[in-house]
């Protein structure tokens, strides 16, 4: 078998954003409403596990926001320090990185081998993330928070959910990608949003449903990239990485399993500290 990400659940489900299209919330809780004691001897056979399936990167990322959970991120860098994964990555909404706290972890971070800081986003015009992360306080520049992340040494890669209203023409997808041109944005990750096959929140995936784009219109958007990008890259759960003018560009979706396939997207290690290999199905355990 082999696997493309070993997938580290930090935390529970707090967070402090309020993204109205939240994934986390439509799928199951898998252990995240409660306060866990981590399993190490389980962590320790996903590392095997991933290592000895060809897994290059290692991503922490939760059913809330990480970097509340800031002890519990290094104690996780710290654990699969000895099994030398190529990349390690943190996925975050970004709205705690310029706290003083969080800064001291960043070169503590960086130290322990984290190479890359994933931020979501849903626009680029600080007031359009504003609107979806922060609607009640003032969403902190995302430009500076990304030269913050360079002067630490980390790679960024910003990952855009497209959306009705936002990010949902190829016109406002190239502004989004000379955006990251200018910022020096290493990777740029456009995702289609996404709707569980059994949905335990109906509010969000009510959103979801009014916000989507179409089908119709997310194939214009692939044609068009297929004919003005240059292909890169198809990865192993569909997503395909373009150059466009410069730009490192991935188009992928949400939620993707395909049962024939003998690769998992994902390897997690989920906050019930069972090891797992789909968002979706409690029945998607492995250990």
């Amino acid at each position: 078998m082999q696997i493309q990400t070993y997938s580290i659940c930090v935390g529970n489900q707090a967070c402090n954003a309020k993204c109205p299209f939240c994934v986390a919330k439509m799928t199951p809780k898998m252990g995240a409403e409660k306060k866990r004691e981590i399993n190490w001897q389980r962590f320790k056979i996903g590392c095997q596990y991933a290592k000895d399936s060809g897994v290059s990167t290692v991503l922490f990322t939760g059913k809330g926001e990480p970097t509340l959970f800031p002890e519990e991120v290094s104690n996780f860098l710290y654990g699969i320090g000895e099994y030398k994964f190529p990349f390690v990555e943190l996925q975050t909404n970004g709205l705690s990185l310029l706290s003083e706290d969080i800064q001291k972890c960043l070169r503590e971070w960086r130290g322990y081998g984290l190479s890359t800081i994933v931020l979501s986003v849903a626009h680029y015009g600080d007031d359009k993330n504003q609107e979806i992360y922060t609607p009640n306080t003032m969403y902190s520049p995302l430009a500076t928070k990304i030269n913050m992340l360079h002067e630490k040494g980390f790679s960024v890669r910003l990952s855009c959910v497209l959306m009705v209203g936002y990010i949902d023409l190829i016109e406002e997808m190239e502004n989004m990608i000379y955006f990251c041109k200018r910022l020096g944005v290493e990777q740029l990750t456009f995702r289609q949003l996404g709707i569980p096959y059994n949905s335990v929140n109906p509010e969000v995936e009510e959103f979801v449903r009014v916000h989507k784009l179409s089908d119709n219109k997310i194939r214009d958007i692939r044609k068009w990239f297929d004919s003005c990008g240059t292909k890169l890259m198809q990865l192993m759960h569909g997503a395909t990485v373009y150059d466009y003018q410069g730009q490192n560009v991935c188009l992928a979706d949400c939620l993707t399993i395909d049962p024939t396939q003998e690769k998992l997207r994902q390897l997690i290690f989920s906050n019930d500290n069972h090891l797992r290999y789909d968002w979706q199905y409690e029945g998607a355990i492995l250990l």
